[in-house]
């Protein structure tokens, strides 16, 4: 594989690819009933990875960094070296909601720990079975791994008061991700108060699917990009979404139109509605 590996992988590919060697799949489903749900069943020879005790270091106050704050990288990279990843392993995430949760997050991360052969399956879950993919229940068993040598995350991260300067600059844009309804103030379902940071325009990430809930092409993603982003430069292009998880599947579907990848504001709306507004008993998740 190339270092421009593309960012996505159709399940017909990786039925192909699965049983080659040096390939780690990982299952990065959420919810409270994920864990359960792959010991039943996932796709053969996947690990699972936890969102928030291996792919976050959520703190008690959670207008620090928000509802899932990065990791130290020296840390992340322990955590992926007890996975089994080596600097040259090929890796598969999948997630139960099209690569929208944490496998695009954990993709991000490798990425951002200059990882080179990581890709998301287009449609997860639900499209694996559909394309026959073979299942298991067993108890997979991760292989020995060479340590990443890292020191800082490679890709763009954006801080609360970078936000809080450019939000409402014209040569800027603060990309919010979230339902429009979320957006709008609507319904909160989360975090503690409904709305959306000043100045922050609404390109939900559902947008980037088609109605099968697959991606759209590279190239109807590139155009649909090039005009949200306009005449706005890439390091000024600051994305987010509630805890700077889903963010991330924005970001994957910018990669995937091979456009730059903007920064990413991690805490998100669940560190700025904790941090800007007055918010009682603000440690608080639903």
């Amino acid at each position: 594989m190339s270092a421009t590996i593309s960012p996505i992988i159709q399940a017909s590919e990786l039925l192909i690819l699965y049983q080659t060697t040096n390939l780690v799949i990982v299952d990065v489903s959420t919810g409270k009933n994920a864990k359960l749900n792959y010991d039943q069943k996932h796709l053969d020879g996947a690990i699972y990875v936890d969102l928030n005790t291996q792919l976050a270091d959520i703190k008690d106050d959670l207008s620090i960094g928000g509802r899932h704050p990065l990791p130290k990288i020296e840390n992340f990279a322990q955590t992926v070296f007890n996975l089994g990843i080596s600097p040259q392993t090929h890796v598969i995430l999948y997630d139960d909601k099209n690569g929208s949760n944490a496998a695009a997050r954990f993709w991000w991360m490798l990425k951002s720990m200059g990882h080179e052969k990581v890709q998301v399956l287009n449609g997860g879950f639900q499209e694996a079975e559909k394309a026959n993919f073979p299942m298991s229940s067993k108890i997979e068993i991760m292989v020995q791994a060479e340590l990443h040598k890292v020191s800082d995350w490679k890709l763009k991260i954006a801080e609360i008061t970078e936000v809080e300067k450019v939000s409402q600059n014209k040569n800027y844009l603060v990309i919010d991700v979230r339902d429009a309804e979320r957006y709008k103030g609507e319904t909160e379902p989360i975090d503690l108060i409904a709305g959306h940071i000043p100045g922050a325009i609404n390109v939900p990430l559902t947008e980037n699917l088609d109605e099968n809930g697959l991606f759209l092409s590279p190239n109807e993603l590139k155009n649909k990009y090039e005009k949200i982003f306009g005449k706005v430069k890439n390091e000024n292009i600051i994305v987010h979404c509630g805890s700077g998880v889903t963010a991330c599947h924005s970001l994957l579907a910018i990669a995937y139109a091979e456009m730059e990848i903007p920064k990413l504001y991690v805490g998100s709306w669940s560190e700025w509605s904790r941090a800007k507004a007055n918010v009682p008993n603000k440690n608080h998740i639903k």
